[in-house]
């Protein structure tokens, strides 16, 4: 045991959960997450988060420790981490963070800025000015001064557009240039991110899916559902919770919730691949299509990772 601090990146259902638990083992290292929706308790059948055997296996950090009520930002889970893997450090001990939310492992090696705190009225003007304009041309305003933040924001993420509005109001700077002064939060990180095929992807999303559904993820969704919360909270948005909301309401038959959630995962799967192929060019690829494949070339590329 070293200290040393492993980032295993991938989209959702690529395998990078079970590399990251076989890595643990390995070396006795503890497991962080790095994942922004099995942050939240009550979701772990719906987010694919650890269960009871993996949670035996090797301790986890940061999952399912937050209330969906409280929509956390990219900058606490960034303090949060950072309080944990000192503490790792602290005791000796080897860290994998692993997940699929690419802007918190670029927080985590490029660092956030502290962004100075906006007045709740120009949050306020923000969410009214969403509603009254509608997405589109909200965004377009945003991209006037924020043309970055307008054009990687995904469709429908109102918290985000809102967020990078409010910013710019409030300080007359806009948000991508504020996050740009930030310091790296960890040195002497080694990463991995895995890119398997996507046919193959793609039928382990499909599969997972309908795993999820067998394992409770209806029962999960209607708890969630019976709390009244406010769609715009990030746990609301957890893929899959929508599509079985709908089924639950008696808007949907069940195949056909799962087959709107399964392809929402895969289209889900496509949009981290392609923000992971242009934010983590230069992290070694892991290509292989199952666990084994996985770990061998893993293995194989272990000799020469080295920290940036």
């Amino acid at each position: 045991m070293t200290g040393r601090i492993w980032l295993i990146a991938g989209p959702t259902a690529s395998g990078k959960s079970a590399l990251a638990l076989r890595l643990a083992e390995r070396d006795g290292a503890e497991i962080v997450n790095a994942d922004s929706m099995q942050l939240y308790a009550g979701l772990r059948v719906i987010t694919a988060g650890p269960g009871p055997e993996e949670t035996a296996r090797a301790r986890h950090h940061l999952f399912g420790t937050v209330d969906p009520a409280d929509g956390w930002s990219v900058g606490r889970w960034l303090r949060a981490a950072t309080d944990v893997l000192a503490d790792i450090r602290v005791r000796g001990r080897d860290a994998v963070v692993v997940g699929g939310t690419g802007l918190y492992f670029k927080a985590l090696t490029r660092g956030l800025a502290e962004i100075p705190e906006v007045p709740p009225h120009a949050r306020a003007e923000a969410a009214a000015d969403f509603e009254r304009l509608g997405e589109a041309a909200f965004r377009a305003r945003l991209a006037e001064v924020d043309p970055a933040a307008a054009a990687r924001i995904a469709a429908g993420d109102r918290q985000r557009l809102c967020r990078a509005w409010e910013v710019f109001a409030a300080t007359g700077e806009a948000l991508t240039n504020l996050q740009r002064t930030g310091v790296p939060a960890i040195a002497g990180w080694t990463a991995v991110a895995l890119e398997p095929p996507r046919p193959w992807l793609y039928a382990r999303c499909d599969a997972r899916l309908e795993t999820m559904v067998h394992e409770g993820a209806l029962d999960e969704v209607a708890a969630l559902a019976a709390r009244d919360l406010d769609p715009a909270l990030p746990a609301m948005k957890a893929v899959g919770v929508r599509e079985l909301a709908a089924h639950l309401r008696g808007e949907l038959t069940l195949p056909d919730a799962i087959a709107a959630a399964q392809q929402e995962t895969r289209r889900y799967a496509k949009r981290q691949a392609t923000w992971m192929r242009g934010q983590m060019a230069d992290w070694p690829r892991l290509t292989a299509d199952s666990h084994a494949g996985q770990w061998g070339q893993f293995i194989a590329l272990e000799p020469g990772l080295t920290p940036p």
